[in-house]
């Protein structure tokens, strides 16, 4: 068996990387949305025109953003949403819920403190986790049947 992980949310910290490297040797294939901040920001005028209003800016880049996260979710098998301690991830919101519309598969990894914030996001998950280590022990488990040691 192999798996289709879809990483969304949070981009300011290394968490997507320690689960990639924690999951070497597993049959996984990970995709994510852009994480260099500036260039999702600005990707739509960069490649459609510059626009005067801030609103329209992010309305485009939105849009050609979505490309990505709408097949990145598409494929997935599992779909890990990230909310950090620092930000509002709004769209790591709407990726939970656009993947549990589709019928994903979906690990939430957040802090303890946002348990009443995400009530609704975790009702809708597999598994709620706290650390990335937690995901590749459910991403191992998955694949292999085998208990964290």
């Amino acid at each position: 068996m192999a798996l289709n992980v879809y990483l969304s949310g949070e981009i300011h910290t290394d968490w997507r990387e320690q689960i990639v490297e924690g999951a070497k040797g597993l049959e996984v294939r990970f995709s994510a949305p852009v994480t260099d901040h500036d260039a999702s920001d600005d990707c739509g005028v960069a490649v459609l025109g510059a626009e005067e209003n801030k609103y329209w800016h992010d309305h485009k880049g939105a849009m050609v953003n979505a490309i990505r996260t709408r097949k990145g979710i598409a494929d997935a098998d599992v779909v890990v949403v990230r909310f950090g301690d620092k930000y509002k991830q709004w769209n790591a919101a709407f990726d939970a819920g656009y993947a549990a519309a589709l019928g994903k598969s979906i690990i939430v990894l957040s802090p303890p403190e946002h348990q009443h914030a995400l009530k609704e996001v975790h009702a809708a998950a597999l598994a709620v986790a706290e650390e990335p280590r937690q995901v590749v022990e459910i991403l191992t488990y998955v694949l292999t049947g085998k208990l964290p040691a």
